[in-house]
């Protein structure tokens, strides 16, 4: 008995199918070695690319923290009540207004935004105040809503009522919470009714009867309507 291995028996569409592979092979080795240049141009471009990415995280991820430890005194002032001095700084910490200005395309520079704008509002200054909301970089959340509303407050103080009326509808919308929305409801619907569209008004208190029937303002809804005629 012969102890050989007998040779494998391969078909022709097997043996073909391998012709092929090999040929695709041999033709990308012939491409890249005839375009040697421009494959490893590519190559370098995607090697310097990915190099910059990871780089601008890695600052972007500095300054943010550079940001954060610039901001801890004005916020502890702002907090206290000392609006000014947390919005223009002194000889000893930064202000929110140059935190917001060096480091506003970070996160914590956005925030620094949002404080500054608040503080200028409590200390009257609306129209810097105004700029700074509006800057303010809002996401679905509470202090998203609160920077909608802070526009809000600032155009129906100037007795721009419809623009008031959209924003606080804006801020109830952005983030539905049953702390904040039924306010932010009832102050764009009773801005809408100073604008005198009462349509407006009544849709909003409408909504607000429906979302938030059990909350204060969802209780008196029925005491609105009637004063603008349901």
């Amino acid at each position: 008995m012969s102890t050989l291995t007998p040779t494998r028996r391969v078909s022709r569409k097997h043996a073909l199918r391998e012709d092929k592979v090999v040929t695709f092979y041999a033709r990308v080795l012939g491409l890249v070695e005839n375009n040697r240049t421009i494959v490893y141009g590519a190559f370098a471009v995607i090697v310097i690319v990915l190099a910059m990415i990871f780089g601008f995280s890695y600052m972007q991820s500095s300054r943010n923290a550079d940001a954060l430890e610039q901001m801890t005194e004005a916020v502890i002032r702002y907090e206290s009540g000392d609006y000014a001095t947390a919005i223009d700084g002194d000889v000893f910490f930064t202000g929110l207004i140059e935190i917001a200005e060096n480091y506003g395309n970070t996160k914590a520079g956005n925030l620094a935004r949002f404080y500054a704008a608040d503080a200028l509002f409590r200390t009257g200054d609306l129209e810097r105040s105004l700029f700074f909301f509006r800057a303010f970089n809002k996401e679905g959340n509470y202090i998203g809503a609160s920077a909608y509303a802070g526009e809000a407050a600032i155009h129906e103080t100037n007795g721009d009522f419809n623009e008031a009326g959209d924003l606080y509808l804006r801020a109830a919308m952005i983030f539905e919470s049953d702390v904040t929305a039924p306010g932010y409801l009832g102050k764009a619907a009773r801005s809408y009714e100073a604008a005198s569209d009462l349509p407006a008004a009544r849709q909003v208190f409408e909504q607000l009867r429906e979302d938030y029937p059990n909350s204060r303002e969802g209780q008196n809804v029925e005491f609105y309507l009637a004063r603008i005629g349901e």
